[in-house]
C-alpha cells in the first residue's frame, strides 16, 4: 500500500487513481452485509498531478477542497440529475460504516455504480486540447466551429465532447458522440450528452454569478444497478475536473489565470525546475513556494464558488 494510501477501520482499500483511494467495506464487519447497502468509500488524497505524473510533495487541503466543492455542487444540481453520495456523516465505530475520523471531510460514502466508460465534457469555451483539435479542423470532437475562434474564446453554444478514460500515466483522447454511440449504444450516448450540457449551462450560471467562468469541465456517470437511474457520480465542478477563470481577467487570445495547479504546470516547464518534459527522467520534487501557491489556488476557487472559506 501507498504511504499516502491509509489503512481504514471497517474498509478495504482496492484501487487508488491519480488522486482518489476506493475502499470497499470490511463485509465481515458487517455481519456480511454494510448497513448502508451496496457502497464504496470514496477518498480525496492531497496527491496532484500534472503532465501525466503524480507529483511530490501532495498539496495540503485539497483533498478537503475537492470534497467539500464536490458536495456544495451536488446540492446546486439536485433537481437535475441524483448523485452518488450516501453519506459523509463521521463514523463512532467501524461497524456503523461511516467515514472513518481519518478522512473525515475528504471522504464520502457513495452508492456503487455501473459506470460508463467516457469522460463527459462540455466546453464553452475554447481552450487546451480542444483548441489544439481546433487549429488542426476547426472542429472538437467531429462538431465543427466558426473560423476565427482563439485561445479563450467563447463558443457560440456549449459542446459536448467526450473523450475514453485513460489509465494512470495514459492520455484521455476526445472522441465524438458516434464513437460513444458504438460503445455505449446510441439512446445511452444521446443522454449522456443531454445531461453533461444541462449540468454545464446550470454550473456556468452559478460561477458567473460570483465572478467565474466555467470554461470546460468533466463529468463521470453511471447507473444505479438496482433501479437503472442514471447517476452522477465521482467528484463533479472542481479545479481538477473543470477550468475556472476569473471573470474580470477575461481576455480571449491569450493564455486565461486559472483558479487550478497552473504554479505547479508553469514552475515544471521553467528552467528553475530543470526538467525535460520528453525524456524519461520523472519530475523533480516540488518547492515549498509552488506547494503553497498551488493550496491558495484551491482556497481560492473554494471561497469564491461557494461564498464561504473552508471550514
Amino acid at each position: 500500500m501507498d504511504a499516502d494510501v491509509l489503512d481504514l477501520p471497517g474498509w478495504t482499500h482496492v484501487y487508488s487513481g491519480k488522486v482518489r483511494d476506493l475502499y470497499e467495506p470490511d463485509l465481515a464487519q458487517h455481519g456480511g452485509a454494510h448497513p448502508l447497502g451496496d457502497v464504496v468509500l470514496v477518498v480525496a488524497s492531497d496527491r496532484v498531478s500534472a503532465y501525466d505524473h503524480v507529483l511530490s510533495p501532495g498539496i495540503p487541503d485539497k483533498g478537503t477542497v475537492l470534497t467539500q466543492l464536490s458536495l456544495w455542487w451536488f446540492e446546486q444540481l439536485a433537481d437535475l440529475v441524483d448523485n452518488h453520495v450516501v453519506s459523509t456523516a463521521v463514523s463512532a465505530a467501524p461497524a456503523d460504516g461511516l467515514v472513518p475520523a481519518a478522512v473525515a471531510g475528504r471522504a464520502m460514502v457513495c452508492r456503487r455504480l455501473e459506470m460508463f466508460p467516457v469522460e463527459c465534457v462540455a466546453r464553452g469555451y475554447l481552450t487546451g486540447s480542444g483548441l489544439v483539435e481546433y487549429r488542426e479542423s476547426r472542429s472538437v470532437c467531429g462538431v465543427p466551429l466558426p473560423d476565427g475562434l482563439v485561445d479563450g474564446s467563447r463558443l457560440p453554444e456549449p459542446i459536448f465532447t467526450p473523450a475514453t478514460k485513460a489509465e494512470v500515466g495514459e492520455h484521455d483522447e476526445n472522441v465524438s458522440l458516434d464513437v460513444v454511440a458504438e460503445r455505449i449504444g446510441r439512446a445511452d450516448a444521446e443522454r449522456l450528452r443531454d445531461l453533461t450540457l444541462a449540468v454545464y449551462a446550470r454550473a456556468e450560471a452559478v460561477a458567473r454569478e460570483r465572478g467565474v467562468i466555467l470554461a470546460d469541465t468533466k463529468l463521470e456517470f453511471g447507473t444505479d444497478p438496482v433501479t437503472g437511474a442514471l447517476v452522477l457520480g465521482d467528484e463533479v465542478l472542481t479545479p481538477d475536473s473543470s477550468r475556472f477563470w476569473p471573470v474580470d481577467d477575461w481576455e480571449p487570445g491569450r493564455a486565461q489565470p486559472s483558479f487550478d495547479k497552473q504554479p505547479i504546470r508553469d514552475w515544471l516547464v521553467s528552467d528553475a525546475a530543470g526538467w525535460d518534459r520528453t525524456g524519461d527522467t520523472p519530475p523533480p520534487e516540488l518547492t515549498p513556494e509552488v506547494v503553497e501557491a498551488t493550496r491558495l489556488r484551491y482556497l481560492d476557487a473554494y471561497r469564491r464558488i461557494t461564498g464561504s472559506d473552508l471550514a
